[in-house]
């Protein structure tokens, strides 16, 4: 592996010339099991270009575990960051000296490979003087919706991830609200552990959707969570230790089928009432608001 911050410095960065027509920026991302970096191009009217996108996948390394082992994750970005930081350079047909700053992931997630990250993004950006800039991955998932696409501000954003689970009320970048999040367990997370009792293989959302496409959940009453409640909270601890005890009672791949059916109905029907409800609470606060154009 080459040392962090190796050969990047035989040319001071362009962040410290004059300003110049379009912005490149080398980011970086290692918040849990995937070591990924892409470089971004952003012109002057404000259209973002993604010139690269390099992602290594940890799947193979947790799999036996049946899910993210941090240690194990951390060292996979050790070993990973440099190799998938110059390749996605090289798929972008530049040099580090055409970079204009770095930015990287510094939360939330696995505290191992956020540092990882941060720490490769500081050490590239120390050696050719750029700015760096630090994320909050969650902030990316949301303003991520404009990317290559006329996405006006405000919207309101669904956020579902395998650690979080949020309704969130997006004016621009840093500027945020948010409407709705677990009070326990995410989606991501239900559904993993839900497969691993069903013994499906990790990661385990895609196998469960894959097992319920031939089932029939209609036989099996899983507990709905919230009823009643007037917020946009979720809750997903109650059908994860209902469904993992029902798990426990499947005898044949049908029974295991029509649960896993039942168990993603619930999830994907709780998601779509707490959005539901997100929306006829604030659309008229949406629909009412200054809508400026993307800048």
């Amino acid at each position: 592996m080459n040392e962090v911050g190796a050969d990047y410095s035989s040319e001071p960065g362009r962040a410290t010339d004059a300003r110049v027509a379009d912005l490149t920026v080398l980011g970086l991302e290692t918040s849990c099991d995937e070591t990924a970096a892409s470089v971004v191009r952003l012109s002057p009217d404000g259209e973002a270009t993604v010139l690269s996108s390099v992602v290594h996948s940890q799947i193979d390394d947790h799999a036996a575990f049946g899910g993210v082992v941090p240690e194990i994750a951390a060292r996979s970005h050790v070993e990973m960051i440099d190799g998938v930081a110059r390749r996605a350079m090289a798929e972008a047909g530049l040099d580090y000296a055409a970079l204009d700053g770095v930015a990287a992931t510094a939360g939330p997630g696995l505290v191992g490979g956020v540092m990882v990250g941060l720490s490769y993004g500081k050490a590239v950006a120390l050696a050719r003087d750029l700015p760096l800039v630090a994320v909050n991955h969650l902030e990316g998932h949301a303003v991520s919706a404009r990317l290559g696409r006329p996405v006006d501000y405000p919207f309101l954003l669904l956020l579902v991830s395998g650690g979080h689970c949020q309704l969130l009320e997006v004016r621009g970048v840093g500027d945020m609200t948010r409407l709705g999040t677990t009070i326990d367990d995410a989606a991501g997370e239900a559904f993993d552990k839900i497969a691993k009792a069903l013994g499906l293989g990790y990661p385990g959302g895609p196998a469960l959707e894959k097992l319920a496409a031939t089932g029939n959940g209609a036989r099996f009453d899983l507990p709905r969570a919230l009823l009643g409640r007037k917020d946009c909270d979720f809750s997903f601890s109650g059908l994860k230790t209902a469904a993992s005890r029902l798990a426990a009672t499947c005898e044949t791949d049908q029974d295991r089928a029509d649960l896993a059916d039942a168990v993603q109905t619930a999830i994907a029907r709780q998601l779509g009432e707490r959005s539901d409800r997100a929306l006829k609470d604030y659309a008229a606060a949406l629909d009412g608001a200054a809508r400026q154009p993307s800048p």
